[in-house]
């Protein structure tokens, strides 16, 4: 399944650096990419301007991609936030739970957005959905594993009656693998696109500038984004 038996695709994009690196994937791919990005009262709304940012940057400065890249659609899901309690919807600070779970995981995230873009995926005729969940490196979500997402399309599919599928091409990278995918696919030029404009901090801090672009430093995020960064340079450099 694929490039062979399918040719429309729609990313999941959130405007960090997974979902950016998962759209350019998607564009080399696919002869035709829709985006679906979700507002649901995130503390880092941020997110949400440098989604546009980065996909003007790609019709302007990445020609071969431009012309497979269409319609950007973005769903309101504050209910969400509503009744989440978490740090990423409220100013919490960061902690991790007696469970080993980071107070950043939003209960049936990744959940809620797959049956939100399978509706539309459906209605646009768009089989294939992408998304940047990877059980590598990552804050121990439940709804990033692959076991959730074959589950979950299985689900979709049969609810649906289409047979839907679920593409995760960071699944089994770790950050600084996901650093060497953004490079192979775009060269210098796409990576530093994720570095000053893909936001990944949890805080929102867009005024904090680092080698591997903005942020506060310290939440998971920015950890594990920084740490990938560097070994993505070391492992270049040899």
């Amino acid at each position: 399944m694929g490039e062979t038996m399918h040719q429309r695709a729609l990313v999941l994009f959130s405007g960090g650096q997974d979902s950016t690196t998962c759209l350019a994937w998607a564009l080399q791919r696919y002869k035709h990419v829709e985006t679906i990005g979700f507002d649901y009262g995130q503390r880092h709304s941020v997110e949400l301007e440098c989604r546009q940012t980065i996909l003007r940057k790609i019709k302007s400065a990445f020609p071969n991609w431009a012309g497979r890249l269409g319609e950007d659609h973005m769903l309101d899901l504050g209910v969400l936030g509503s009744v989440s309690d978490t740090a990423l919807t409220s100013e919490k600070q960061i902690e991790f739970n007696a469970s080993g779970l980071p107070n950043t995981f939003v209960p049936g995230r990744n959940l809620i957005f797959f049956n939100f873009a399978a509706a539309l995926a459906y209605r646009r005729n768009l089989p294939v959905l992408v998304g940047g969940m990877c059980e590598t490196d990552y804050s121990g979500y439940p709804d990033c594993r692959e076991n959730t997402l074959k589950s979950l399309q299985v689900a979709l599919s049969l609810g649906m009656d289409w047979p839907l599928l679920i593409e995760t091409p960071l699944m089994w990278l770790t950050k600084a693998e996901t650093w060497a995918l953004a490079a192979k696919l775009g060269g210098p030029q796409f990576v530093d696109l994720i570095r000053y404009d893909a936001h990944t901090c949890y805080v929102g801090n867009r005024s904090t500038s680092h080698t591997w672009g903005y942020g506060c430093g310290t939440c998971p995020a920015c950890e594990l984004r920084g740490k990938g960064f560097e070994e993505y340079l070391q492992a270049a450099s040899r």
